[in-house]
């Protein structure tokens, strides 16, 4: 028989998993990790890129900040959260405040330790990281759209810390060597933006009983759902433009598959999203988000499986 003090100790680690959204960390380590192989070195076997301790360090402190970021993201929406997601937010007050804030200051502070064995500037970079999450947490709720703007770049936010983690030591000569594959990142990360940005516009559809009520100022709450609508679609239809780069003008091997059959799945959505009017149709459009989201995570390998194994350099010299 389990004890009822350890039925309790399970429940509280289920719901600080819950809290820092345990679910979403491994995605997040996988993106990471399939953009360094088959994005920012490319030349380099997968295996060489595994095995390196510095970036297993920078994607170690990304995540454990991304979970942290989640935890005061929590601490300051437990009122909205309450009617929003009464199921989940019960389970996550299993644990209290004042045990969320302990490990939302540990998890930061192991962050900005571990990253100083790269460098001071990796240090500094999760600093700011880490302040620009407490940041937004604490100051979204003053300013419609803004806040989404900055909820989608701080998601996007990890891989800036990738790129400068390969690109940054280069000489100047040899970074503008590698100017495509700069413009090749930074069109990926303005896909990823527009698509994390209306999935935020989306929440804020789907989460607009709770905001209204706890006086967030939402563009559905200030404007509506009709202004709000139409700029998801704006945004939706913004995509078709790093979609074109990235597939007439940049080679991104069999990915393109990936956004071909994105595109028309973001056609579907728009026209789904005229038809919402209930927290249930947008709660399915969010999911829709996060498939395409997870998706494309899972597509980065199409760019060139090969290069899995030799990596692109060693491939063209075979």
């Amino acid at each position: 028989m389990v004890s009822r003090k350890n039925k309790l100790r399970v429940l509280k680690i289920v719901s600080l998993f819950s809290v820092v959204r345990g679910y979403n960390i491994p995605i997040i380590i996988l993106a990471q990790y399939l953009s360094a192989i088959f994005i920012f070195a490319p030349e380099k076997s997968a295996l060489s890129i595994l095995l390196d301790y510095r970036l297993f360090i920078v994607v170690f402190s990304s995540s454990i900040t991304i979970a942290s970021g989640y935890i005061i993201n929590s601490f300051y929406d437990s009122k909205k959260d309450l009617i929003n997601r009464p199921n989940k937010s019960m389970l996550d007050r299993l644990v209290s405040q004042t045990t969320k804030l302990q490990v939302y200051f540990a998890l930061n502070f192991i962050a900005v330790l571990f990253a100083l064995l790269v460098s001071w500037r990796a240090s500094l970079f999760f600093a700011v990281y880490i302040f620009l999450i407490w940041l937004y947490s604490h100051k979204r709720k003053k300013y419609a759209m803004f806040g989404n703007l900055i909820a989608a770049f701080l998601a996007i936010f990890p891989f800036f810390g990738i790129l400068l983690y390969y690109y940054f030591r280069l000489p100047l000569n040899e970074i503008e060597s590698h100017s495509d594959d700069l413009a090749v990142t930074f069109t990926h990360a303005s896909f990823l933006f527009i698509l994390l940005l209306v999935r935020e516009m989306v929440k804020d559809l789907e989460n607009i009983k709770g905001d209204l009520a706890n006086g967030y100022p939402t563009i559905p709450v200030v404007f509506g759902e009709n202004i709000s609508k139409t700029s998801i679609t704006i945004l939706l239809l913004l995509t078709a433009v790093p979609v074109y780069f990235l597939i007439n003008v940049f080679d991104v091997g069999y990915m393109d598959i990936y956004f071909y059959s994105g595109f028309i799945i973001m056609i579907l959505f728009g026209l789904r999203l005229w038809k919402s009017n209930s927290r249930e149709h947008y709660l399915q459009l969010h999911n829709v988000l996060k498939f395409l989201i997870v998706a494309g995570v899972f597509s980065i390998v199409l760019i060139d499986p090969s290069v899995l194994w030799h990596g692109k350099k060693l491939l063209q010299t075979i």
